[in-house]
């Protein structure tokens, strides 16, 4: 009987076969990333408390929106997170000849899940989605109160919208630009690879709902060398913020959907892109040693492509033609003897620019 048990997954557990014959609007029956019923209950408790106490204290920082409109922004972006998985999964469901890799790629194995983990990686993962949540709370409460301004109210000086699309984009690629480098730092680190990084690669195929999926230092690095460095280094006003914390969630999530072409509203909208990353480059990236030592890049792509780490990964030739945006992305040298890929030097950027977002929190509010 022992035996019998551990030939299945729990079906209460991630994601274990792709369903059949379940319409498009069947895939949004749950709003547990995980299944897990404690995880999900600890985020409804704690936003709920804060909300609560924001609405009844009337919090404000200097400089910053009021904790309560924080609080109604951090509900709408949890559900935000929960609805687009479950439409990326749907996608990914309904339209197999849309997914980066073969279908038969996805032929379940004994104790493997669709993403390639077994159960003991499994349980792991549960456990470190509480942890994330824990984590990114804290984090989140922390910056409102330590860094005035960070949750900006508005400009101190009238603002444009040409202007305000261009401090976007300044934002995003400088958020692209810290994040490479700390990513890159976790597969050239021994350490920080076994220890860390690699939870998340345990799944070689992945779909959307493995994008949170990974070590909550993991994702507690990424948030802070991600949106947080961005956002003091090149600060976007209340609406503006949130707009791009909506579309950071959308490319995380596509990213790791497994699916390509239009149905990715994130990244059918920044092809345009110089260099324009895909799903399916990351998708690549997921696969062989180490998940794969090339294409780092979280939006844009264009540092792969300046470090000599894009790869396009091996979707069929009439998508590489409208997405790839580059014609010779594939020659691409890697640089993996370059300096930067030392066990230690591969931290030397990611702490350069820790220095400089340092120094201009100590010069005070953002």
């Amino acid at each position: 009987m022992k035996k019998e048990e551990d030939k299945q997954i729990p079906a209460t557990m991630y994601v274990t076969h792709i369903p059949e014959n379940v319409k498009f609007s069947e895939h949004f029956s749950s709003l547990m990333l995980s299944s897990d019923f404690m995880a999900t209950a600890m985020e409804v408790s704690a936003l709920s408390l804060l909300t609560g106490i924001a609405w009844v204290y009337k919090i404000q920082v200097e400089h910053s929106k009021t904790l309560f409109e924080v609080a109604i922004a951090m509900w709408s972006l949890s559900l935000f997170k929960r609805i687009y998985n479950n439409y990326l999964e749907a996608v990914y469901c309904t339209y197999p000849k849309n997914r980066t890799q073969p279908v038969k790629e996805h032929a379940l194995k004994a104790k493997k899940d669709l993403a390639g983990r077994d159960k003991e990686q499994l349980e792991i993962l549960v456990a470190q989605d509480r942890l994330n949540f824990i984590s990114r709370f804290c984090l989140d409460l922390f910056i409102y109160f330590m860094i005035p301004g960070f949750y900006l109210a508005e400009y101190s000086q009238p603002c444009t919208l040409v202007r305000k699309v261009l401090q976007l984009l300044l934002n995003h690629y400088f958020m692209s630009f810290s994040m490479y480098w700390f990513h890159r730092a976790q597969h050239k680190n021994p350490w920080f690879w076994k220890n860390i990084h690699s939870l998340h690669h345990w799944a070689k195929y992945p779909v959307s709902r493995t994008t949170y999926q990974d070590h909550w230092l993991d994702n507690f690095g990424m948030a802070v060398t991600g949106h947080i460095y961005a956002q003091i280094l090149f600060p976007l006003d209340g609406h503006m913020f949130w707009f791009s914390r909506i579309v950071r969630v959308c490319e995380s999530l596509e990213k790791h959907s497994g699916i390509t072409g239009n149905f990715n509203l994130a990244y059918a909208a920044q092809q345009w892109l110089p260099f324009a990353a895909m799903p399916y480059h990351h998708d690549w990236h997921h696969e062989g040693y180490k998940g794969g030592n090339f294409s780092f890049a979280a939006l844009g792509g264009i540092w792969d492509q300046l470090f000599g780490t894009r790869r396009t990964g091996r979707v069929p030739q009439p998508l590489n033609k409208t997405f790839a945006g580059s014609k010779n992305e594939d020659q691409v040298q890697f640089l993996d003897t370059s300096f930067f890929d030392g066990p230690y030097t591969c931290f030397i950027p990611i702490a350069a620019i820790t220095v400089i977002v340092f120094l201009k929190v100590s010069m005070g509010h953002i």
